[in-house]
C-alpha cells in the first residue's frame, strides 16, 4: 500500500515512464510496417509520429532523471528500444543507399550528376552552363 507521497510521486513517474516508451514501442511497430509495405507517404507519417514519441520519451526520462532517477527496468527497456531505432535507422540507410545505386544505373545521364561530375554536354558545354554565356576556343 502507497503510503507517502514520494512512494505516490514515484509511482506516477513510473507510469508515465511506462506510457512514453509504449508509444515508442508502437511507433516502432507502425513504421516497421510501414516500411515493410513500401507505402511512402505511411512511412513519412509514422516516422513523424515516432519522432514525436522519441522527444516525448526523452523529456520525460530527463526530467526522472533530475527528480529521483530512472528504475532499472524502465533504463534497460529504454535501452532496448534504443537499439532497435537503431537498427531501423541502419536499415533505412542500406536501403536509401541501394536506391541510390539503383538510380544511378537507371539515370546515368541525370543532368545535376553530369554537371557535379564535370561531363559535358551536347553542345561542348558543361551540362551546368546555361543561359547567354558564351564559350570561346
Amino acid at each position: 500500500m502507497i503510503t507517502t507521497p514520494a512512494e505516490q510521486h514515484a509511482l506516477q513517474q513510473t507510469s508515465d515512464l511506462e506510457a512514453a516508451v509504449a508509444r515508442v514501442e508502437l511507433g516502432l511497430t507502425a513504421l516497421a510496417d510501414a516500411l515493410r509495405e513500401r507505402d511512402a507517404p505511411a512511412v513519412e507519417f509514422k516516422a513523424n509520429e515516432l519522432h514525436r514519441a522519441l522527444a516525448a520519451a526523452v523529456q520525460r526520462f530527463t526530467h526522472a532523471a533530475r527528480h529521483g532517477g530512472v528504475p532499472e527496468p524502465m533504463r534497460r527497456r529504454l535501452a532496448r528500444v534504443s537499439g532497435q531505432v537503431a537498427s531501423q535507422r541502419e536499415a533505412l540507410a542500406r536501403a536509401t543507399a541501394a536506391l541510390d545505386r539503383a538510380i544511378d544505373v537507371l539515370l546515368p545521364d541525370h543532368p545535376h550528376k553530369a554537371a557535379a561530375a564535370g561531363l559535358y554536354g551536347a553542345r561542348g558545354l558543361p551540362d551546368g552552363l546555361r543561359g547567354g554565356t558564351s564559350v570561346v576556343a
